[in-house]
Parts: structure tokens; sequence; C-alpha cells
């Protein structure tokens, strides 16, 4: 079973910074009858803030374990974050949306598919050639398996490409400007409710992201759950001791100190003295 149901139209985010390009753009996606609805965006840290909105089709497809939009028809030269950053968020996103590049430069074609993309339209947009990538689209959306409420594929655990050899970067809103976070740079997370806040070398950051899905994203890079509310780099821990209310955790030469629940304690120690031995 596919990932798309076959009476469902598709939402499809459209980013250029040029507007007659965004709006000849929008105007052939919006013409092509699987596309249900069309959210434009002007630039890249635009299409990033949209994607973490309260956008309420966009929560809908997230609870669903969808991703946020179904497709991104994007141009790559953009001022500020370029449409090729922009797209290495949305390839590290798990589900991904499917990736379209709309640009005026062919040179860029070789990274475009190095990114996933499926397809690669020249400026200016023509109604049978998105018409084509639409087509290419629906050909990958057919191709995924069905996904479960959790965020998994129907009878398969759920996999983050990202935490292979390529960093995730997450996208933080910062007075108004998109920063990109590595993953790498993240020493510590605290569950917030329906949020999480990512403590760095240079502060913390609040994003909407539950912290149960950030330790089944991120359990391959290294992180483990020490508690309910902590989720730990853990080549970052130096120390684990008892303490008066159970046992704590010390990470780095900060001596940051986290405690550790006990339901956690055991799965802790087992993963200490593995990293341990393996280096």
């Amino acid at each position: 079973m596919s990932a798309r149901d076959d009476n469902r139209k598709l939402l499809v985010l459209a980013v250029d910074d040029e507007l007659p390009g965004l709006d000849q753009l929008r105007h052939c996606l919006e013409s092509n009858e699987v596309v249900g609805r069309v959210i434009p965006a002007v630039d890249a840290s635009e299409a990033l803030r949209l994607l973490g909105s309260e956008d309420e089709d966009i929560n809908r497809r997230k609870d669903a374990g969808l991703p946020p939009v179904d497709a991104v028809f994007a141009d790559i030269n953009m001022p500020g974050l370029s449409g090729m950053e922009m797209s290495r968020v949305f390839a590290s996103l798990n589900p991904a949306p499917v990736l379209v590049f709309v640009t005026g430069y062919a040179s860029e074609a070789v990274d475009a598919f190095d990114l996933g993309a499926v397809d690669y339209v020249l400026k200016p947009a023509r109604q049978e050639r998105i018409d084509k990538a639409i087509g290419r689209v629906l050909e990958k959306l057919d191709s995924q398996p069905a996904r479960t409420p959790g965020g998994g594929a129907a009878g398969e655990p759920v996999v983050d490409d990202a935490t292979g050899g390529d960093e995730e970067v997450i996208p933080v809103e910062l007075g108004g400007t998109t920063k990109l976070i590595p993953r790498s740079s993240v020493r510590w997370v605290e569950a917030q409710g329906d949020y999480a806040r990512l403590y760095t070398t240079e502060g913390s950051h609040l994003v909407r992201i539950p912290l149960a899905q950030l330790e089944e994203r991120w359990g391959g890079a290294g992180f483990v759950r020490i508690h309910r509310s902590y989720l730990v780099a853990l080549p970052l821990i130096t120390e684990l001791r008892m303490a008066q209310g159970g046992y704590q955790v010390v990470l780095g030469d900060e001596e940051k100190v986290l405690p550790v629940s006990r339901r956690h304690t055991r799965a802790l120690k087992d993963k200490l003295v593995g990293s341990s031995r393996a280096g």
C-alpha cells in the first residue's frame, strides 16, 4: 500500500524569491487537477517558518505521520538561505516531502539530484513541464509505504536517513530569522510539553518536536534517553554518579548535571559500558 491516498489532493509548497516566477509556478501547480492547495513562500526562511507554523493542513498531516507537505517546488538561487540549503533541511525530515527544483540554471541539476530531487524544471515554468514534474511526484509518493500515525511505515520501524553519514539540521526561529542548528551541536534536550528545548554550546532553542520523536530519530546518532524529560548525547557523558535522589550524569567539562530516572538507569549503564569497550 502506498503512502498516498488516491482520492486526496496534493498539498504543495512553492518557493521563489521572484514574485513573477512564484505567481507563474503557483498558477501552473493550481491548474493541475491533483493539486489541492499551494502554499507560497517568497524565500527559504519563510518556507521553513511555514512548515513549523500552526497551519491546520500542515499540522493535520504531521499528526497523521505524513510529511508537512507532499512536495516542495523550489528555486535554488535565493538571497540568504539558498534553495539547496533549505532542501537539505527538507531531506532530513522523516518522513520527507518530495523535492522538485524550478530554476534558470541547468548547471545545478547534479547537485539537485544528489539531494534526492525527482525532477528539475527550467524557468520559465510551463504547464506541460510542471504537469510532468507532478507526475514524477506522484510516482515517488506511490512507491512509498503507507505510514502509521506514529510516523513510521506500517509494520516497519521509523528510520531517519539523516542518522547515517549525513548531518541533520533543525530549523529554529531567532527574532524572525530562521537558523539551522546542526544535530552534532546539541548537547542535551529537555522536554517541554509537545515542544523540546535543544541545548547547544551557544545557548538553547525551543522547537515544536516531541522528545519521544527526537529519541526515535536520533537514537542511531548517539543520543540516549536518561529521564522522561531528558535526552542526552552519549559521548558527552563524563560521569554517572549516585546522588541522594538517585543517579545523575555529568556532561562535559562544564559539569552540567542531569537526573537519571530509575527506569532508564540499567539501559544507560549498558550503553556506557558498550561505548567504553568500543573506544
